[in-house]
């Protein structure tokens, strides 16, 4: 027998369904993804860490779930709400249901919800918190919910990144990067291994001096949950990057920290984006790219405007909210989506060979020099 299971909005909003994965009581902030395929990768997603994702496509679980399809070692999300949830599955390569992949890593959500209706509430509403639980009364999630902490001034990263150094690649290939994680995927990390270079991935809270001293040719910025305007320990080890003067990217949170470190401020969107779907249009060369997004925060319009060392690279075509910069006299850029895009369309990928390309002719200039 399916055993009952409630939604409740931070506002009021009370919803009934139906337990998916473990029983219990879970809560963070609600938004939802638009992608139509890529649960698993979503689910693991460390930037999703602290959130109850939505899954706006009708049918979840049906294709199982694979070693294969992991962002990291395990799911990141609070909790989780669809429509239609399959137990079965379809796809031959798959070993697990969701269902059982869900027990497995202690994940509660709620499937039998009218998705449609709550997408349309939260596009209309804003995110917020949200708690479900299949132990509690509305009456005790009522009381519950006042404890879920505010995604706002939340800092998550340092809990999601490695505690320690590990590397991927190939230790000959020509080119080393040292990666900053504040919750990096694995597909970040296929990429730039794919392109030549050998990458060292280091804690969040790893000083300057630590990432130097290993003399890498490069510096990556990850992807990230939680609020980027408190990582104040972030921001100034950028800002010791920038004045390295080696060549940087960054990726979602890491856009924002690069944006923060040169005097630009961020703020949280009314309820972000999330989907495989975003059009995004490249300033620079005039055409469009259909992109992978997971934010919900965002680098100011109005600070970018003041600041001429600063320059608007990519632009969202739906709301016009910043999508890329890059900064006059460094050799560093970044943008707001997943260029990896897994999920996602691959429009995107050539920023990883433009990051290489960046590298390559800074190391020319060295020998040169």
């Amino acid at each position: 027998m399916n055993k009952k299971a409630f939604l409740l909005l931070e506002d009021g909003l009370l919803l009934e369904g139906t337990l998916i994965g473990k029983p219990g009581t879970t809560g963070g902030e609600i938004c939802f993804n638009t992608g139509m395929t890529g649960y698993q990768e979503i689910y693991t997603d460390p930037s999703y860490f602290g959130q109850i994702i939505v899954n706006t496509t009708a049918h979840i679980g049906n294709y199982g779930t694979v070693d294969t399809e992991q962002e990291s070692d395990a799911p990141k999300i609070s909790g989780l709400v669809v429509n239609e949830f399959s137990h079965e599955y379809s796809r031959l390569t798959s070993r697990e249901s969701l269902q059982q992949y869900l027990e497995k890593h202690a994940i509660t959500g709620i499937a039998d919800v009218d998705t449609r209706m709550l997408v349309r509430y939260i596009r209309s509403k804003g995110a917020m918190n949200a708690l479900i639980s299949s132990e509690l009364t509305p009456d005790e999630m009522k009381k519950e919910i006042k404890n879920v902490p505010s995604m706002n001034g939340l800092e998550l990263s340092s809990i999601v990144s490695t505690k320690s150094v590990y590397t991927v690649g190939d230790k000959q290939a020509p080119f080393k990067v040292a990666a900053l994680d504040f919750g990096i995927k694995k597909s970040i990390l296929s990429n730039l291994a794919g392109r030549g270079c050998f990458i060292k991935i280091f804690p969040a809270r790893t000083s300057f001096a630590e990432l130097e001293a290993w003399e890498p040719h490069g510096y990556f910025l990850s992807n990230g949950p939680g609020d980027p305007a408190v990582m104040g320990y972030a921001i100034e080890t950028v800002k010791k990057i920038m004045e390295s003067g080696k060549p940087t990217f960054g990726i979602c949170l890491g856009h924002q920290l690069l944006a923060l470190a040169n005097g630009i401020s961020t703020y949280k969107m009314h309820h972000g984006h999330r989907g495989l779907n975003h059009p995004v249009k490249n300033l620079l060369t005039g055409l469009g790219e259909m992109t992978s997004q997971n934010h919900g925060f965002a680098v100011s319009e109005k600070d970018i405007e003041k600041n001429d060392n600063v320059e608007v690279t990519h632009l969202h075509l739906n709301d016009n909210t910043i999508m890329g910069i890059r900064i006059r006299d460094k050799k560093a850029f970044s943008v707001q989506y997943h260029p990896e895009a897994s999920p996602g369309p691959h429009d995107s990928r050539y920023l990883f060979d433009q990051f290489v390309d960046l590298i390559r002719k800074h190391q020319l200039q060295e020998v040169n020099q």
